[in-house]
């Protein structure tokens, strides 16, 4: 409730907080956009492949050239000025900064990055939350270790869930499920970035105007950006994933807690305390109008009749039994809101979400047909979509996770709908990517 009161403290005494930034495309570029107008706080530091396009983009969103100043990262914390240069290794490593944000959106480089910043003792907010899906559990250890805080990024959905399942443990209500808003139909699981734009809403001049991504865009539509961020809640909650993956139940947001129960009581979830993601379209395509689209969810339970009658007093919308009830947010705000996360692992010393365990695994499941010497893609692509899973399901049957699934010579011919396999693939074992992860393996198998 403080971090405001915090930053200006810092600002008064003169000890900004000192960021380094690793990636400034469209999610940096909200965080950057917040950045002149946050006290306390000094972005001494961005990394990107291609600086130019760094620095256009804090043209776009409104940076004035004075900012800009700085030719070296010694002179940026000098002068209070910003370095924008391609070489990461000299960011994480500049004893001047406090936390690294790892925006990339490129699951093994931020691995890399992120091990690389807890060894030099910077705190890390990471964006890149396919990587956290596939290893999240020891990215959080090595932090520990290190004496750091890892954390997800608050503005983005797994961290905003994991803040509601927060306050309703908090507050001493018993969390029956959580998750996200999506726009879903069973076909969507084999879009491509061809069909991306007539089935996500928008033409292909708009996605132009917007300088969007295709393939981006993709991976929320086929699925794959739900199921990992379904992972990471679970892997930070305790929460629990289906068996069988998500299933989208369409709904309003009123109609939340009558859905989002157990099955034997009319509702969706296999058990208490599960996730699950919930669809703005009916099953034949209409859109569901009060949607949460956008938005999270967390549905609590009045576990006596007390509680129940308080919900009936205050007119809180529960299912018809008055038992359980949904508290929500329609809307999240991307990168505009990752100053929250920044301000927190800083001043306070706590992540806003971070893996404990895990419980949860994002499987490479096969779009079509896939036929030995293929090339996989990764997510939003033409090859392979996200299944969300049980971490148990996935390691039984030796599930390749999606964050992995970049760039993969295929052995075998896979079917289509089937999950893929490490012994489907040839993959470079030397990656610290692919290292950390199956050091996880064994240790959650042990």
């Amino acid at each position: 409730m403080n971090l405001y009161a915090k930053l200006r403290q810092r600002q008064a005494e003169g000890r900004p907080v000192r960021v380094g930034l690793i990636g400034a495309g469209k999610f940096g570029s909200m965080y950057l956009a917040q950045v002149p107008k946050t006290p306390g706080l000094h972005l001494v530091a961005i990394a990107d492949l291609s600086p130019a396009n760094a620095l256009q983009n804090l043209q776009r969103v409104g940076w004035s050239a004075d900012r800009l100043v700085a030719s070296s990262i010694d002179e940026a914390v000098k002068a209070g000025t910003t370095h924008v240069g391609e070489d990461w290794q000299a960011l994480v490593r500049h004893p001047a900064i406090d936390v690294v944000v790892e925006c990339t959106g490129h699951p093994i480089a931020a691995v890399d990055h992120c091990l690389l910043a807890f060894a030099h003792g910077k705190h890390v907010v990471n964006v890149t939350v396919e990587a956290d899906a596939f290893c999240g559990p020891l990215l959080a250890k090595r932090a520990a270790q290190h004496g750091v805080v890892y954390s997800l990024a608050y503005g983005d959905q797994p961290a905003l869930v994991c803040d509601l399942v927060d306050w309703a443990r908090t507050a001493g209500f018993p969390v029956v499920s959580a998750g996200r808003g999506h726009k879903w139909l069973p076909h969507f699981a084999q879009s491509t970035p061809e069909t991306v734009w007539s089935n996500y809403g928008l033409t292909p001049e708009q996605a132009r105007i917007g300088g969007l991504n295709p393939k981006m865009f993709n991976s929320f539509l086929d699925g794959s950006k739900p199921a990992i961020e379904c992972t990471a809640i679970c892997n930070a909650t305790g929460l629990v994933a289906p068996p069988d993956g998500l299933s989208y139940p369409p709904a309003s947001v009123d109609d939340i807690p009558f859905v989002c129960r157990p099955l034997e009581e009319g509702g969706v979830l296999h058990q208490k305390g599960q996730v699950e993601v919930v669809s703005s379209l009916e099953k034949d395509g209409r859109a569901i109008p009060y949607d949460i689209r956008f938005g999270v969810f967390v549905v609590f339970e009045g576990d006596t009749e007390y509680i129940r009658n308080c919900f009936k007093e205050y007119m809180v919308r529960t299912d018809p039994t008055g038992r359980y009830a949904c508290l929500y947010k329609r809307w999240h705000l991307i990168g505009l809101e990752v100053g929250i996360s920044v301000a927190s692992v800083a001043l306070r010393g706590e992540p806003t979400g971070a893996a404990i365990g895990m419980n949860a695994d994002v499987v490479a499941t096969a779009k079509r047909q896939l036929k030995a010497g293929e090339i996989l893609d990764g997510e939003g692509g033409y090859t392979v979509h996200g299944k969300l899973l049980p971490a148990r399901k996935s390691l039984s049957i030796g599930g390749l996770p999606l964050g992995l699934a970049h760039d993969l010579k295929l052995v075998r011919d896979v079917p289509a709908g089937q999950s893929l396999t490490w012994q489907d693939v040839a993959i470079d074992e030397t990656l610290a990517a692919y290292r950390l992860r199956k050091e996880m393996e064994s240790v959650v198998a042990a």
